[in-house]
């Protein structure tokens, strides 16, 4: 039988069965610690409560508190969730641990058609969320940052580097410039050095531009210049990793490997290199970035750089929730940085050289 409304306990209830006043049981609930209620009279009530199956209603719970019970989650395009599977990911593992904590989670984008980058501010300046959690930071959102960070909102930035001057400002991702100069260096170490890079996303997006450093990285290292033609820039999906990957093969550079921005993109490239004939590995060796569960069934199985977006996903949701729960205390400026670990399957080409 369906509960109705008449059959559930209420809040007169609780105090009854407690023997405090109705005031006492909306401040032990809505966990307001600075009015005098007892360590005893506290656990009292919450006897009481788990005793009747009493849940406050959550409209009521908000007023009590000032608080939402809503955190953001802000990316470029929420479209961007249809082709990239490691966005999936955190945005599943945000939503798991809201759950946890029993809250609510809205998905925001920057940029999605008639919306104004930056048009997240409004969330904040409209007090309709908590907190919030900002994935792959573009440069020219600096100034949006900081007026969040001035108003002094819970904010933790995910998978993009923050800019110091902003101060206060948890982060946390990968330390993407050494990570890339892994993935490179593993393929000058099978004998490579025409080595292309193909990003994930346009330039302004900070984690581009760290693992172009990095590649850029490994190859002055060995000595090698890297040339601009060896570079072109995706944009999130496959498709574009494909047409990339074909401007870089129209330019004849003579490349023996490449370096994917993502494994989405290394899907794209892989089936222009196979339209143009060339065998991976044999002709040209890749390499990609995440490692998404597709990647270990690519044809061949894709080499990459393996992180983990869904206990990262976690661990910034549990930033956020420190940060919410303690809004007196300002968070310190920190960044947590992963290196990803480099995963080796058939593309690289390094069981063809027994490596």
């Amino acid at each position: 039988m369906v509960e109705t409304s008449k059959n559930r306990p209420t809040a007169a209830e609780v105090a009854r069965r407690a023997g405090v006043s109705r005031t006492a049981v909306s401040f032990v609930l809505n966990n307001v610690t600075d009015q005098g209620i007892s360590p005893a009279t506290r656990e009292r009530v919450l006897d009481a409560a788990r005793e009747l199956g009493y849940e406050p209603n959550a409209a009521a719970r908000m007023l009590a508190s000032g608080t939402t019970g809503t955190v953001a989650l802000v990316m470029p395009k929420a479209a961007h969730l249809y082709v990239d599977a490691f966005l999936a990911q955190i945005v599943a593992s945000v939503n798991e641990e809201c759950h946890r904590r029993g809250l609510k989670l809205l998905i925001e984008s920057t940029e999605d058609e008639g919306r104004e980058p930056g048009a997240f501010v409004n969330l904040v300046k409209s007090r309709s969320i908590d907190g919030l959690i900002i994935v792959s930071i573009r440069t020219t959102e600096r100034e949006h940052l900081r007026r969040i960070v001035d108003a002094g909102i819970p904010l933790v930035v995910a998978f993009g580097r923050a800019m110091s001057e902003l101060g206060y400002v948890e982060t946390i991702g990968h330390d993407d410039e050494h990570s890339a100069q892994i993935a490179t260096e593993h393929l000058l170490g099978l004998g490579h050095e025409r080595i292309a890079y193909v990003s994930f996303a346009p330039r302004e997006f900070h984690a581009v531009g760290e693992r172009e450093q990095g590649w850029r990285n490994a190859l002055e290292a060995r000595g090698v210049h890297p040339e601009s033609a060896w570079v072109e820039y995706a944009d999130i999906d496959a498709r574009s990793g494909y047409l990339a990957t074909r401007r870089l093969l129209e330019k004849r550079t003579g490349i023996t490997a490449l370096f994917a921005g993502n494994d989405t993109i290394a899907f794209g490239a892989l089936r222009a290199l196979n339209e143009a004939g060339l065998r991976v590995p044999h002709d040209v060796a890749l390499v990609g970035y995440d490692d998404i569960p597709l990647a270990a069934y690519a044809s061949p199985p894709l080499t990459t750089m393996r992180t983990d977006p869904i206990g990262q996903g976690k661990e910034a949701m549990t930033l956020l929730a420190a940060q919410m729960e303690n809004r007196d205390r300002r968070t310190v400026a920190r960044r947590i940085e992963h290196v990803a670990e480099l995963i080796v399957r058939e593309s690289c080409g390094a069981h063809l050289r027994g490596a």
